[in-house]
């Protein structure tokens, strides 16, 4: 599967692109299965892209014709890329290479060997060998063949522009091709062009309606396009073409949840779950489901497995970090987010939950260095704004504090909670008529902050209003029985 996986809806992510899965049927097509022949000698007539062989046997029956002594070019040529056709089936790419070279040495204006080469060097992970090899055979044969494959090299590099056009070259030499719609509608909907992209899907199901993954594909479009109940009845029909494809199922399942239908979600993913049990996004997109159902223990069952068989997929790590958060597992919280902060170093979501992690354990020289960093790779994020104002506020900064808090209400000037900071700012600062402005403020957007609360009744007991203070400081421990060991944890003494 390509590795360039859509981010789908709030579920995760999406089958690979078509593109990477008809390369691999344009140059690795599967080897037939072994025949039985009546000699074990090598025959030279193995030596065919056509009959019941096997790749060894074309393999064998290539060397032998090469071997031949009174071979012309042409049949060595021949040879030669028969044979490196062979290697590339069973996967040896470096032989491959080799053949397809010796072939381009003898003919060097032979597109065909050009266009082999490139393929066994895409395979092979060397995209700027396979992109030069390509641009060769266009340049000698323009065959629809070579801006198909140079296509999905610069589609799977994100070079939409480059892929657009070798695909729309290629449509224009052939359009009766559907794999030629298909993958420009694939580059088009990856560069956000989804109306165009849906346009070239429509395109490739008039000329085969039966195709399952075209239909699979718009409806990919029709998700990113914001509109699940079309998705959903492309990926059924998909479905009713092929049945038994578990990436339908887990994309008919997100769009489900776009619906908030969770129990017909819950259905594909199992049904997804049983046609490839080591599907790993199927098992993270069903412990989403069971979070949210707050059935945290067959959550982080799905979101362990998940991460069992794809450690490399940062959201499994993100989403059982923040469960093990709230099922109060701290410990295992904290390696989850050094895990996704390995995986995707610029999550600035994810410092600023790990830093609310610290902050609520009182850590807070280590909850300032990770809004630090959420601010750092996000400037416009108001809520690590406003925690690194707190933060800031509590370690004995809140003259300074007040930039990021000023800074938090130009973005959500409505927080009630940035409000609060500010006021307590204010208080750390001994301004007491400006912390109760605030904490007043901040209570009119929502009366039971106990925060807020609580800190206008430490100003108005400092300012001597005894009465009022005690209202406030009472309201306030009804609503948060230890607020007050909350204020003291910050560097705030109760005042009588």
């Amino acid at each position: 599967m390509s590795h360039h996986r859509k981010q789908a809806a709030p579920c995760g992510l999406i089958r690979p692109a078509a593109s990477a899965l008809l390369l691999s049927a344009l140059i690795l097509a599967s080897p037939p299965a072994f025949a039985q022949h009546r000699s074990n000698a090598v025959d030279v007539s193995w030596c065919s892209p056509i009959g019941n062989l096997t790749s060894t046997q074309r393999v064998d029956g290539c060397s032998a014709m090469l071997a031949q002594r009174k071979a012309s070019k042409a049949t060595r040529v021949t040879a030669y890329v028969l044979r490196g056709q062979a290697y590339s089936a069973r996967r040896d790419y470096a032989s491959a290479i080799a053949d397809f070279t010796a072939a381009i040495r003898l003919d060097d204006a032979y597109a065909v060997a050009w266009r082999e080469r490139a393929g066994a060097y895409f395979a092979s992970g060397d995209k700027p060998h396979a992109i030069a090899d390509y641009t060769t055979s266009i340049r000698l044969d323009p065959d629809p063949s070579g801006y198909l494959g140079r296509g999905i090299i610069y589609l799977n590099a994100d070079e939409y522009d480059l892929a657009i056009a070798d695909f729309g070259a290629m449509i224009r030499l052939k359009p009766s091709m559907k794999i030629g719609y298909i993958n420009r509608g694939e580059a088009r909907r990856r560069k956000g062009q989804v109306e165009l992209a849906i346009a070239d899907f429509d395109q490739a199901i008039a000329l085969d309606p039966k195709d399952s993954f075209a239909w699979f594909d718009r409806g990919i479009a029709h998700s990113d396009n914001g509109d699940p109940d079309r998705a959903i009845a492309d990926y059924t029909r998909a479905i009713q073409l092929t049945s038994d494809d578990a990436w339908y199922y887990n994309n008919r399942g997100n769009s489900y949840r776009d619906k908030k239908q969770d129990d017909a979600a819950m259905s594909d993913y199992n049904r997804a779950l049983a046609l490839d049990p080591r599907f790993a996004l199927a098992y993270y997109n069903r412990g989403t489901v069971w979070r949210d159902r707050r059935d945290d223990n067959r959550a982080l069952a799905d979101f362990s497995e998940s991460i069992r068989l794809d450690p490399s997929y940062a959201p499994a790590f993100r989403n059982r970090a923040r469960l093990y958060g709230r099922i109060g597992e701290r410990s295992r919280a904290l390696a989850d987010f050094a895990s996704v902060l390995a995986l995707d170093p610029k999550a600035s979501r994810d410092y600023y939950a790990r830093a609310s992690l610290y902050f609520d354990s009182h850590d807070f020289a280590r909850a300032l260095t990770d809004y630090d960093a959420a601010i750092r790779y996000n400037p416009d994020f108001a809520l690590a704004r406003n925690g690194r104002c707190l933060t800031r506020a509590i370690l004995g900064s809140a003259r300074d504090a007040l930039d990021d808090c000023e800074q938090a209400l130009k973005l959500e000037p409505s927080n009630p909670n940035i409000i609060d900071s500010r006021g307590f700012c204010h208080l750390r600062l001994g301004e007491l008529d400006a912390a109760i402005a605030d904490f007043t403020s901040a209570l009119a957007y929502n009366e039971k902050l106990a925060d807020s609360l609580y800190g206008r009744g430490i100003a108005r007991m400092k300012q001597g209003d005894v009465d009022a203070a005690r209202a406030d400081i009472e309201v306030a421990k009804a609503i948060n029985a230890n607020i007050a060991a909350q204020f003291a944890s910050y560097g705030i003494e109760s005042v009588n």
